[in-house]
């Protein structure tokens, strides 16, 4: 068991996209996207960039003869994934609902720039968040006071994160989370969360940023284990049915493929990603599985934003709140397949708080 979990938090933490030596792909409008396009809404490729100069590449989904302003919504996510998988549907299925919504790859992944490839950190992506915000404000069509933001597995602690430091995201939605940064230094359910675990992992960092350095190349991690072998535990199973399957498959995404540079994660394992949660004055809705083996990284962002501690039910303190699926598990909630994703609880949510 001990190993599948080492590869499975491999997976999450070492997934990406691209070949090593992608550039940014010319964006375009051709449609690749692991669901269809739907007749609500018009699509387009676009392009925006950070603080940090690096050019982002989004999906652009718009309901289909939007007249005036309208509320505007940034997706991205999961971690490792690009935005022709979970994030894209999510956002199609925002603008179905009446709202502006952009899916982007986060730096360094997808379609969008940066080198060299498959670099993460928890400052970059978190800028990722702000800079989506930056350019949906400046489109004409979008009420720049009207601004929210969804993130999906490690893109919810990002999106957490993001609405703590930046109070033009006006609301924010965490579907199915992971706060990388605890699972980086604690392992899951705290398995590796001791002094000398951690230090075993920066000795075997250090080592490799040397080889890397030594060989002008940055080693691999690999996507989400295959071969799947029948003992693995349910949820690297779970995995494995969405990113290798023709249900979430897609050649850009890490997951999907060859994963993160071994050192590409590095810096989450110093960073507490969840630090100022609880100074989050805007409303955040938490959604989360029941049967999610990821569900305690949400009651955990729950209690650091309200200082109330709960497991396993939906609750609401303020305007924070937390949403259990009964009976979902971590990756139900990235696609329509078990039919669970709650797209009108999210829309009404965004609807009372933007």
């Amino acid at each position: 068991m001990r190993k599948f979990i080492t590869l499975a938090l491999a997976a999450v933490l070492f997934a990406a996209c691209a070949k090593q030596d992608d550039k940014m792909v010319n964006a375009n409008d051709s449609w690749d996207k692991v669901f269809p396009l739907s007749e609500k809404v018009s699509h387009k490729k676009v392009t925006f960039h950070n603080r940090f100069g690096i050019t982002l590449a989004a999906d652009y989904y718009a309901p289909k003869d939007a007249q005036g302003q309208l509320p505007a919504i940034a997706v991205s996510g999961p971690f490792g994934a690009v935005k022709e998988q979970s994030s894209g549907l999510y956002a199609q299925h925002m603008a179905e609902l009446g709202f502006i919504a952009i899916a982007f790859d986060p730096s360094y992944t997808g379609e969008s720039s940066g080198e060299p490839r498959r670099m993460a950190s928890p400052d970059l992506n978190t800028e990722d968040f702000l800079a989506a915000v930056d350019y949906l404000s400046t489109l004409p069509e979008v009420d720049a006071e009207r601004i929210g933001i969804i993130g999906i597995c490690g893109w919810g602690g990002m999106a957490i994160n993001a609405a703590a430091l930046d109070p033009r995201i006006k609301a924010t939605v965490a579907v199915t989370m992971y706060d990388m940064s605890k699972v980086s230094r604690e392992g899951y359910f705290g398995s590796t969360d001791s002094k000398e675990a951690r230090m075993e992992q920066r000795r075997a960092m250090a080592a490799q940023r040397t080889e890397d350095y030594k060989n002008g190349t940055y080693k691999r991690a690999g996507g989400v284990i295959d071969p799947l072998p029948e003992d693995a535990p349910w949820f690297v199973k779970d995995y494995h049915a969405y990113y290798k399957c023709p249900r979430g498959y897609h050649a850009r995404s890490g997951n999907s493929t060859d994963g993160w540079n071994v050192i590409g994660c590095q810096s989450f394992m110093n960073m507490p990603l969840l630090s100022y949660a609880n100074e989050i004055e805007t409303p955040v809705l938490l959604i989360h599985g029941e049967k999610a083996h990821s569900r305690y990284f949400s009651e955990y962002a729950f209690e650091k934003m309200t200082g109330s501690h709960v497991e396993g039910e939906s609750t609401k303190i303020g305007n924070k709140e937390l949403l259990i699926i009964p009976g979902a598990s971590h990756v139900d909630l990235y696609d329509d397949v078990a039919g669970v994703i709650p797209y009108e609880y999210i829309k009404t949510f965004f609807t009372t708080n933007l």
